[in-house]
């Protein structure tokens, strides 16, 4: 078994980022991964996840449970928890444990959103709007530092204490300003990337309130019910991007536009983002644009951070 500790030794931001460019090319590659269905379930005001996968050419697979409980803030506990077990691909046995509580799913996340930032962001990103400033939200800022350049941000939550404290401690570990929001439209006004990171259940972020040219990332929404975004925003965008489309279409923001009996192409849904990152659709074009992008957390990313903590480990013994 690894521990917490022992795995936050093992794996650095360079590590995660590299991690979600080989999951999600693996995703946009014809036979690169073996991929379940996620299965989830609500559990006494929380939810919990167990997603999994296997990368073609890995010696390794890898099993995740995770869960999210939004009241544990108040019980003095983390809001997210779980772990990850790793097994030989080759013979089915278990080879490890990976008792991280819940800090590689939020790794992957930041790195994922991190990625996208990197693709579909324009070139001059003056302000980042973080919509939540709980665990995932620091996850996602300090993975976008590492991968583009900006200037400062701007934080909303519903509790103004949590606001404050977030501001403190990312200006200071980024040295980078970031501000606190009276209102959600304060904090995305004139914002070039909007990151969601929310257990929300209704759309929070209108259409009205952000700009042409924007790109929006929204995180939060990854199971049936659970929406940040104003519907329009999907609608009216230049483009959607996505991590897989077919489980966007169940658990992301586009399940509230994918009514029954609708196609998903009418919510204007342009690609997956590995696609984008392989060239074989089009990320960004030009400056004008709005760009929205729906993560819904993969088991290959899972995969794919799991086989480098283990490489990792390994190259270490």
């Amino acid at each position: 078994m690894l521990g917490l500790q022992q795995i936050q030794g093992l794996v650095t931001h360079a590590m995660a980022f590299a991690s979600a460019r080989r999951a999600f090319e693996a995703l946009a590659t014809s036979g690169a991964v073996s991929q379940p269905t996620p299965i989830g379930w609500d559990v006494a005001g929380g939810d919990v996840h167990v997603k999994g996968a296997w990368l073609k050419g890995s010696p390794i697979f890898a099993l995740k449970a995770a869960t999210g409980f939004p009241a544990n803030r108040e019980r003095g506990l983390p809001t997210s928890s779980g772990f990850m077990t790793i097994f030989d691909a080759a013979t089915g046995q278990p080879r490890a444990l990976l008792a991280d509580d819940g800090y590689l799913t939020e790794l992957r996340t930041g790195a994922a959103g991190a990625l996208a930032a990197s693709l579909l962001a324009g070139p001059n990103v003056r302000k980042i709007a973080m919509i939540g400033a709980g665990g995932q939200a620091r996850f996602q800022l300090r993975a976008i530092a590492h991968a583009i350049a900006w200037k400062e941000a701007s934080v909303w939550s519903l509790h103004p204490e949590r606001c404050a404290a977030y501001a403190q401690e990312m200006t200071a570990a980024l040295d980078k300003p970031v501000h606190t929001a009276a209102s959600v439209e304060d904090a995305v006004h004139d914002a070039d990337l909007i990151v969601t990171t929310t257990p929300a259940r209704a759309a929070i972020v209108q259409e009205s309130w952000v700009k042409q040219g924007a790109t929006v990332i929204a995180v939060g929404a990854d199971s049936p019910g659970k929406q940040e975004l104003d519907p329009l925003l999907l609608v009216r965008a230049d483009k959607v991007i996505v991590d897989l489309l077919r489980q966007a279409a169940r658990l992301g923001e586009l399940q509230h536009v994918c009514a029954p009996g609708s196609t998903v192409s009418a919510a204007n849904v342009h690609g997956e983002l590995g696609a984008v990152l392989l060239k074989k659709c089009s990320g960004r074009q030009s400056a004008s644009e709005r760009i929205i992008c729906d993560l819904t957390g993969t088991g290959a990313q899972d995969a794919a951070i799991a086989d480098a903590v283990w490489s990792a480990y390994r190259a270490a013994r």
